[in-house]
């Protein structure tokens, strides 16, 4: 097939044959010479933003590199500053811009010159090509949001015509929707989907619901991809067995790259070729492999816009086998900001709500989905999707079970909806707190 995907990135002026080229010859750079090539890059993009960057230059308080450890852990609220004055010199029209989604609740609007925006194109064609997914090619079934204004939304449907894709908008996600998926599969020859976690988990309950596996509606399907949300062992035995192929789990930022992907051996592989990816303890220290951190990440192509030690929000821990070459990401434990602070002093990430409650709630297959607010330090109100209440009961039990995982005096208010509210993107936030 013509490749319609890779001509119109470059005539918009992102070198993606040149990208994937040199992407090529970095991965060919051999096991024991890869640390070097890491850390020559990594010395490089420092000395490039020192001295053509003077919002790096000032946030350094150096001109010149001394060490990596002494560089500082930049933040996403230093970023939330006009564009204009974080720009290299040289890159004031020459560059490809957006805006993260703001799942972190601190969005920005960023910039990568086009040669670096082409080689995340070029690292992402190469990870989906794992699996035989040709962007020219393989038709994709896409659960995104999309702009609802006039000219987003023709953009957004010109990218998926052209990209191969598509769209389900992930809004409105009823029942009536959903039947409307289900006849778009059976009628479309489908290779792979591609989308928000939490919107596929949702079709797959549905179609659990239905006794559809989806598979024998649509046969030519190979692959699923989630990415942006975090993926639960459970939900992602539920997706396996309604659709009937292996699942992909992509972890990335819009502002970076791909950060890892679902390799073949089914381990999540660090994207080591354009990032650098570190795993600090409070006090930005490195820890060993198989310890928790906070992620930080460094760009090492990208000179419009600095990422250096970079801290994206997140923790995660590297597996003990990681090389520099080879790093594997054996979890992703949630957002650094997803922090409950409990009555007693404690801290607990917000996503031990979620796991405690998700065990308990959707055993009844009556919860399509939910969410858990902190409103006060000893407040918790949980929003749930369901065509009835949740019994006396089930409440109870799941009260129980939080106090005996956290502490006793907690207060619990449960909301029934007929839909959970997500963010403009289409993105659901499974726990959030207005305290912290």
């Amino acid at each position: 097939m013509f490749p319609f995907f890779n001509l119109s990135l470059f005539l918009n002026g992102f070198p993606i044959w040149k990208a994937k080229k040199n992407l090529k010859k970095i991965q060919a750079i051999s096991e024991v010479d890869f640390e070097k090539y890491v850390m020559d890059k990594r010395k490089e993009i420092v000395n490039y933003h020192l001295k053509k960057n003077r919002f790096y230059s000032k946030f350094v308080g150096k001109s010149e590199f001394e060490n990596w450890e002494s560089l500082p852990i930049m933040t996403k609220k230093e970023l939330q500053k006009p564009l204009q004055s974080r720009l290299s010199k040289g890159y004031k029209e020459k560059y490809y811009v957006n805006k993260t989604s703001g799942s972190s609740g601190v969005p920005f609007i960023f910039a990568k010159d086009k040669y670096s925006h082409a080689l995340t194109w070029a690292v992402i064609q190469d990870r989906f090509g794992w699996f035989g997914i040709n962007f020219n090619s393989s038709l994709q079934a896409r659960f995104y949001g999309i702009p609802l204004d006039f000219i987003g939304n023709t953009k957004e449907r010109i990218k998926d015509f052209l990209s191969n894709r598509y769209r389900f908008p992930v809004f409105d996600l009823s029942d009536a929707f959903m039947e409307s998926v289900v006849a778009a599969f059976q009628k479309n020859h489908f290779h792979y989907i591609n989308g928000y976690t939490s919107s596929i988990v949702l079709f797959a309950k549905y179609l659990k619901k239905k006794n559809i596996q989806l598979i024998t509606i649509c046969p030519s399907l190979k692959y699923c991809v989630v990415t942006s949300e975090m993926l639960f062992e459970e939900d992602k035995l539920l997706l396996e067995s309604q659709f009937g192929v292996p699942i992909i789990n992509e972890y990335g930022a819009s502002e970076l790259d791909i950060i890892a992907f679902t390799n073949s051996q089914m381990e999540w592989q660090i994207n080591s070729e354009t990032l650098f990816v570190e795993i600090l303890d409070e006090n930005n220290r490195v820890v060993p492999y198989g310890k928790e951190g906070k992620i930080v990440i460094t760009s090492l192509f990208n000179k419009a816009h600095p990422f250096i030690r970079y801290e994206i929000g997140d923790l995660g821990i590297l597996d003990e086998k990681s090389t520099f070459k080879r790093p594997i990401l054996k979890k992703l434990i949630g957002r650094t900001n997803d922090v409950a602070l409990l009555p007693s002093g404690k801290k607990t990430p917000g996503l031990t709500f979620y796991y405690i409650t998700k065990s308990i709630i959707e055993d009844d297959g009556n919860v399509k989905e939910f969410v858990v607010k902190q409103t006060k330090i000893d407040t918790f109100e949980i929003e749930y999707c369901s065509e009835v209440e949740l019994s006396e009961n089930k409440l109870e039990t799941i009260k129980l079970a939080i106090t005996n995982y956290l502490e006793a005096g907690l207060t619990f208010n449960f909301h029934r909806k007929d839909n959970i509210e997500r963010s403009p993107s289409g993105k659901l936030k499974q726990f959030v707190s207005v305290i912290t």
